[in-house]
């Protein structure tokens, strides 16, 4: 029988925090979104003391100092660091391993030496030790009851982090014990329509006429209905599917009022937005950049347009996206606007090796100049840190970036932000 395991990372944004601040560890955290707008992550002990989620941070920060809550702003160099780490550790000792978030990872436990649910636990004691990082793990045949494992080891104090649903002397009280909008693959959509027929629960799900579930749920319901009852319908995929549109876009930390200012942010946009693109080795066929005002302020003008534009012959070459990209922007453009927000998207990714070609011109790529001088650039940026070097046309003080005030500091992605050891 196959054993999927499902490795979760424990309230990740809040670990990453304590990782290199062990102060805070019995201490309520919360994470705030872009522009420290919105909570967006919390620890166990904040959920606890009921700050909820998607609050904004200006509404809730009296709740927040009163509850001894420590709040920081997002810090995805460090969250996007800590996960690496954790996943090469997954790498080394798992067969199989098919990342699928950032703090969630498939693997493959078949035939593992000691039994899946002893191999999880030193897999988990590992992983800890390794990156201070602490993590659940569900086990089951298929990857929706190793999903459903996963949030009971996480819930239940007693499974000490670690759960085999194969090995349960009582699997349908598990399934009773699961929602059924907590079910991979079942939507809030889906949900409510289940609940307002009487089905509360997965095992009430999984008993339902396949029939009607494929009429009623499309095949992706009957997936979820067959893995339930531990028919594997989906298996490990150990590259992730390229994306097909790449976004790139941040709300401003101030107004932007001049094309200067937004020329900066949208070529900083489209600098992001090809390095994506050369790492999965696509091209982009097509452009569109996009801006608006804030529409909560209700007595500022409001505006906000958005252009698209072919890129023939599809390329990944970063000054030819910037130019097609200043040329949509310059026309949909208005002065006398305050801009919260702006942001590029390339479409139309194809394969760099299997694009479509003109006869009569090289795409820019291809020049015997620019393919080395993109792969040079990438280079160096991954070796010593983004921005290392960058496009005159991103500007340099970007004083448009947006506010993270209570930002912790990069601890293992800039040089300057090292922590500081006293001996």
């Amino acid at each position: 029988m196959a054993k999927f395991a499902l490795v979760d990372c424990n309230n990740f944004y809040a670990s990453c925090e304590r990782v290199f601040r062990p102060d805070l560890r019995d201490t309520p955290i919360v994470v705030l979104s872009n522009n420290d707008g919105c909570i967006i992550a919390r620890s166990a002990e904040a959920k606890a003391a009921g700050i909820p989620m998607g609050a904004p941070y200006f509404k809730c920060r009296a709740q927040l100092e009163r509850c001894g809550v420590e709040a920081f702003s997002s810090n995805y160099a460090l969250y996007g660091d800590m996960s690496a780490r954790v996943m090469r550790v997954l790498d080394r000792f798992v067969p199989r391993l098919e990342i699928y978030s950032i703090d969630e990872a498939f693997a493959d436990l078949s035939g593992v030496p000691g039994g899946a649910l002893q191999y999880a636990r030193r897999l988990r004691a590992t992983v800890c030790q390794w990156t201070g990082i602490p993590v659940s793990i569900g086990i089951g045949p298929t990857k929706t009851l190793a999903k459903v494992a996963n949030r009971f080891a996480k819930k239940q104090a007693r499974c000490r982090g670690v759960f085999d649903f194969g090995a349960s002397p009582d699997p349908d009280l598990v399934l009773d014990w699961t929602d059924v909008g907590d079910v991979w693959g079942i939507g809030r959509k889906h949900a409510k329509r289940l609940r307002a027929m009487g089905v509360n629960t997965a095992r009430e799900f999984r008993d339902l006429d396949r029939d009607w579930v494929r009429r009623k749920m499309s095949v992706t319901g009957l997936h979820t209905l067959l893995e339930l009852r531990g028919m594997p319908c989906f298996g490990l995929d150990n590259c992730p599917a390229p994306k097909k549109n790449i976004v790139s876009s941040r709300s401003f930390g101030r107004p932007v009022k001049t094309l200067d200012d937004m020329r900066e942010a949208v070529a900083c946009y489209v600098t992001r937005a090809a390095e994506k693109l050369r790492r999965q080795r696509s091209t982009a066929s097509g452009i569109m950049v996009f801006l608006h005002t804030n529409k909560f302020i209700a007595n500022l003008p409001q505006y906000s347009n958005s252009e698209y534009a072919p890129v023939h012959p599809a390329t990944m070459h970063t000054p030819t996206l910037i130019r097609a990209a200043h040329q949509l922007l310059e026309r949909i453009w208005r002065d006398g606007y305050s801009y919260k927000k702006g942001g590029v998207m390339l479409s139309g990714l194809e394969p760099a090796h299997g694009r479509w070609l003109s006869l009569l011109e090289l795409p820019p790529d291809d020049r015997p100049q620019d393919g080395p001088l993109m792969r040079a650039l990438d280079g160096i940026n991954a070796r010593w840190g983004r921005d290392t070097v960058l496009f005159a046309a991103s500007g340099l003080k970007r004083d448009w970036r947006m506010r993270r005030e209570r930002r912790s500091p990069r601890y293992t992605t800039a040089w300057a932000e090292l922590p500081v050891v006293r001996a």
